[in-house]
């Protein structure tokens, strides 16, 4: 069964429409707080992190006002990465976490992110309560006087957080001597990146690093790598890192200015984590992972399973076969030894400390030979325009002139209201073809 209000990953949608306004954030607040509280495994504790979108400061009150209803005890940390809210949820024992973000949207969107007591995202099954909850009369949640929520404002979140990321690494790790270039997107990571580098002794060029509430994701960060690659042109740097805006992707750029993605990232980090025996099982990627990192893995005797597009799904099969490593293209990789979700600045570190010892990032990521990806995002009013019949008939067409060559993917956004439309092959003027016949007809 569908849900009604959460997506692949939490809710997302522009501010003050229908799901994304005041009202429903307080409400969202209210239906998650009674669910958690009437759990009764731990104290009474809802963190709140978020982004730095300007709409932030009228969801937040909202939420915060719905969980002290329901009688939870608040803890706002301000600006701090995805990851950053699910560690210190786990560490202060409460019973969830939420972060306000639209991650890689524009500054017109926001969100949430709702994370359990494990520091994980919420299962379906979960989500679906909650959403139960929120449509019942709502007067019956709130608490006697007596039992409301207390609300506090924890000043140190950034330092914990880069607290337990460095707790992962030896003691004598540094990067001192190195160059390095960080966009923060002017988003969540903006005062953790720089800090947290520049604490193991790095040479860093910041930029994206001055949120104004409307520049999230604005010509900068992950979605954006042309910035990343300018500046390490610039600055001679040995290598360049580029974060979303809640600091949960994270894309890459070698020294000589070669972009690398999510799928090039995880290729490096299994070779590598499988000669050190590092590697639990296998990989898990997605549906929109290349098929050269597939060949690639089989060629390396390292198994690798394909789940849904979204992290939480990558997280759910990692677990079902218990694998340690997995991720997405777009720069969502979740290292299991680590973390419970994607994390932009941990990837990062584990990539920087494979480096350590003078080995250059294009060495470490020579790893396989992409197949050639189109992707056209194409924005629609109703997201269930894939299932009309004349846009199945286009698609079969489709399919059936690269079968043998390539492939095709059709399919709808779990965030944002587009049909993202994917094919791979070697064959690039069929390829496009193939790619422009559907868009044209979903235009």
């Amino acid at each position: 069964m569908a849900k009604k209000y959460f997506g692949t990953d939490g809710i997302r949608g522009a501010i003050n429409s229908k799901y994304i306004n005041g009202d429903m954030f307080f409400k969202f607040g209210l239906a998650s707080g009674t669910y958690f509280k009437s759990q009764k495994k731990r104290k009474q504790i809802a963190v709140i992190a978020k982004d730095t979108r300007l709409s932030g400061y009228t969801l937040e009150p909202a939420l915060v006002s719905g969980l002290a209803s329901a009688g939870m005890h608040v803890y706002t940390l301000g600006p701090l990465p995805t990851n950053g809210l699910a560690m210190l949820t786990k560490e202060m024992k409460a019973n969830m976490g939420i972060m306000i973000t639209a991650s890689h949207n524009p500054h017109y969107d926001n969100g949430l992110k709702l994370f359990g007591p494990d520091g994980m995202k919420l299962s379906d099954k979960i989500e679906r309560k909650i959403e139960g909850l929120i449509d019942k009369k709502i007067s019956k949640y709130f608490s006697q006087p007596k039992k409301l929520g207390r609300v506090k404002r924890l000043e140190t979140g950034t330092e914990k957080y880069i607290k337990i990321l460095k707790k992962n690494f030896t003691k004598d790790f540094t990067l001192k001597g190195l160059r390095i270039v960080i966009d923060c997107a002017n988003g969540a990571g903006y005062k953790a990146g720089p800090k947290l580098l520049k604490s193991l002794g790095a040479k860093v060029i910041s930029i994206g690093v001055n949120p104004n509430g409307l520049n999230i994701n604005k010509n900068c960060g992950s979605t954006f790598p042309r910035k990343i690659r300018s500046a390490v042109k610039k600055y001679k740097a040995h290598i360049g890192i580029s974060l979303d805006g809640d600091a949960d992707r994270v894309i890459m750029c070698d020294e000589k200015s070669n972009i690398i993605d999510g799928d090039q990232i995880i290729a490096a980090l299994a070779t590598r984590w499988k000669v050190k025996k590092m590697l639990k099982g296998g990989v898990v990627g997605t549906l929109m992972s290349n098929y050269g990192l597939e060949i690639y893995f089989v060629s390396k005797k390292i198994k690798f399973i394909k789940a849904n597009v979204g992290d939480r799904y990558v997280k759910e099969k990692m677990q079902k076969y218990k694998f340690n490593l997995g991720g997405e293209q777009s720069g969502h990789i979740i290292l299991g030894k680590f973390a419970t979700t994607g994390d932009g600045l941990l990837v990062a570190l584990e990539v920087l400390f494979a480096l350590r010892k003078g080995k250059k990032a294009s060495e470490f990521f020579n790893t396989f030979k992409k197949t050639p990806q189109l992707l056209e995002n194409i924005y629609v009013k109703d997201k269930s325009i894939i299932n009309k019949p004349d846009i199945k008939k286009t698609i079969k067409i489709a399919e059936k002139l690269i079968r043998g060559q390539g492939r095709i993917l059709v399919r709808k956004s779990g965030t944002e209201s587009k049909i993202r439309v994917m094919g791979e092959s070697e064959n690039k003027i069929l390829l496009s073809k193939c790619v422009n016949i559907i868009s044209k007809k979903i235009k």
